[in-house]
């Protein structure tokens, strides 16, 4: 055999040896990514079930106090967490989504645990849907310059008195 079908064997046998490792890489993937799925019951995540919420343990304290909330019959988690239209709900629940599984497999979350901004505003976006004359008295009282947060005042309405909940305090 020549130095060109020497060559060609080694290229051959590289070749073989990359597309195992890459089927290896790609079935670890798939079967951490698959355990990961059915663990974490990631299709529930779909649904506006408000049980949903409380998958992770992390949740169960806001889920028992929405139940003895003012908003329980009339208000399920994804009403006032998630943007109202079709889009900004799901990107939002997939943002958060992955957000939330790398705080708790991470365990570097706040505690107790504090919404962000970026949430906040969505909240607040959601109170001024459902309670617009209400608020819109309110913000015209206040006057304009100052921006009204309505879970300043109203900080137990959907979730009843701050829990600890676990996790690393900050």
């Amino acid at each position: 055999m020549g130095t060109a079908g020497a060559a060609r064997q080694r290229g051959v046998a590289g070749s073989a040896r990359l597309l195992l490792s890459l089927a290896v890489l790609a079935g670890i993937a798939l079967g951490v990514g698959g355990y990961a799925f059915v663990y974490a019951k990631a299709p529930s995540y779909l649904s506006a079930e408000p049980r949903v919420c409380a998958n992770c343990h992390i949740m169960q304290a806001q889920y028992d106090s929405w139940q003895k909330s003012s908003h329980h019959h009339v208000a399920v988690c994804n009403d006032c967490h998630l943007p109202h239209d079709f889009v900004g709900k799901y990107m939002v629940k997939a943002l958060n989504g992955f957000n939330h599984a790398a705080a708790y497999t991470l365990q570097n979350f706040a505690e107790p645990i504090v919404i962000k901004p970026f949430n906040a505003r969505i909240v607040q976006a959601a109170c001024e849907s459902c309670h617009r004359p209400l608020v819109n008295d309110a913000t015209m009282a206040r006057g304009t310059s100052e921006a009204a947060s309505c879970v300043h005042c109203h900080q137990s309405a959907g979730h009843g008195e701050r829990a600890s909940l676990g996790g690393p305090s900050t």
